[in-house]
């Protein structure tokens, strides 16, 4: 008794798969879903990829601000004044009378000002400033790009393992089900068979016991079911109460992949995220060079408009000037060195992170290459095990029909039968997101 008990826990651990939320509904609306269709709604729903599409455009947006430090500053400035009659007392003499005591010269009446100036200024040349500053936008613009195309990577990846579980969550279901199904016609069975003094009561109340605990593995699985199809609901951005009816045709393919050195050699080559730490890297060179730019002159040209009219005073229209200006700042001399070493040992710390993502990548590649073999070689002992299952039962149920064998027997080779078509059907579905994992290990989708 103690070992159908057993037996039948391990079953309800099997079907386990970790949840987040309980929801349930009460009316729920049927939905078809390919893995494809899933991946479709995933990638537009996503809250993760609008930011990667957030940081792409302010990349974009950052680069034309470097490209728009070449254009020339134009500054634009003007005044108008009402000022009062001023008393004015002056001690000189008209000039033009040449005797003491002559008429004195008037103030002129000026009651308002104007004033306006235009400046254009022109850089020529700052130390490579301008130049290396839009390379490295160029890079981080990339950079940013190739940062959208490995979390757009990474969502395909996580929508297929939220299919597989949620198709592995409704395979508990209907194996649970079926077994349970087959329990209460054996309970049935047990009791007439009881009634007749066939068999011991001993017997019926094992039977009994058997079909109570596959009634919480179901509640169990259920539950599990509802959950899991919840957070999809959830992820693919549909209603919640949608049932999702899933599409189960790929699971029977076996694709043959490539050795694991040619996975290797593609991931380094086609992995979005190290390429992103290259742009970056070239980006960090190109901010060396602009903290060296500090070291040299700056050179630019300018020009400028003035305009002045102080009404029976004074007039200046024409005023148009153009010249070229030359600065240096000798502190850059002993000021300059410090952004220099800061600029290289960012370039540095990035060369290292990107052989730190190759060895990381490298041992992702190993890993998926191996899981992907081993839920292969999974499959195999797995249908070998449902066939074993399905013929030890079938022998121990002629036994028991022959009083050859014991009610424990039975129902211990008919939950080691249950158990046998779920790790099947768990094997199946994890041969897939293995499959697609070692895909997107390597940066490449699936076809690809």
């Amino acid at each position: 008794m103690n070992s159908i008990i057993k037996s039948i826990n391990k079953v309800l651990f099997g079907c386990c798969i970790v949840g987040v939320s309980v929801h349930t509904t009460f009316a729920q609306e049927q939905k078809m879903l390919t893995l494809k269709d899933a991946i479709e709604l995933s990638l537009q729903n996503s809250k993760e990829l609008k930011v990667s599409s957030s940081k792409v455009k302010q990349a974009v947006a950052s680069l034309q601000e470097s490209k728009d430090n070449r254009l020339p500053d134009i500054d634009i400035s003007g005044q108008y004044m009402r000022v009062n009659k001023p008393n004015v007392d002056f001690k000189l003499q008209n000039s033009g009378s040449g005797e003491e005591g002559g008429e004195a010269t008037e103030a002129p009446d000026v009651s308002q000002a104007m004033f306006g100036m235009a400046t254009v200024k022109l850089p020529i040349f700052s130390g490579g400033t301008i130049t290396n500053g839009i390379a490295s936008a160029k890079f981080l613009e990339k950079a940013a790009a190739l940062d959208a195309v490995r979390n757009k990577e990474e969502v395909v990846q996580n929508t297929v393992e939220a299919y597989y579980n949620l198709y592995k969550a409704q395979a508990s279901v209907r194996l649970v089900t079926e077994n349970l199904n087959s329990s209460k016609q054996r309970v049935k069975d047990f009791t007439g068979m009881e009634a007749n003094g066939l068999i011991p009561r001993n017997d019926l109340l094992k039977a009994q016991l058997q079909e109570s605990n596959l009634e919480l593995a179901l509640l169990t699985a259920e539950n599990n079911e509802k959950i899991t199809n919840f957070n999809f609901d959830l992820m693919l951005g549909l209603d919640e109460q949608t049932k999702l009816v899933l599409d189960s045709t790929g699971l029977d393919s076996r694709p043959v992949v490539k050795s694991l050195s040619e996975w290797e050699s593609l991931a380094l080559s086609k992995r979005a995220d190290f390429q992103a730490l290259g742009q970056r890297q070239d980006a960090a060179h190109k901010g060396v060079q602009i903290a060296k730019g500090a070291y040299y002159p700056s050179l630019g040209l300018s020009a400028g408009y003035v305009g002045i009219n102080v009404p029976n005073a004074l007039t200046v229209t024409n005023a148009v000037n153009v010249g070229a200006g030359l600065s240096y700042n000798l502190a850059a001399l002993y000021k300059a060195g410090a952004k220099v070493k800061q600029a290289k040992a960012q370039e540095e710390q990035l060369a290292w992170n990107q052989e730190q993502l190759s060895d990381g990548i490298r041992s992702q590649i190993h890993k998926s290459y191996q899981d992907y073999n081993q839920s292969l070689k999974k499959i195999q002992v797995y249908m070998k095990a449902v066939e074993q299952a399905n013929e030890n039962y079938r022998i121990t149920k002629n036994k028991y029909d022959n009083s050859l064998a014991t009610t424990t027997d039975l129902l211990d080779a008919d939950v080691a039968r249950l158990q046998a078509g779920i790790d099947y059907e768990y094997a199946k579905a994890d041969a897939v997101v293995a499959y697609n994992k070692l895909h997107e290990s390597a940066g490449v989708g699936v076809g690809e």
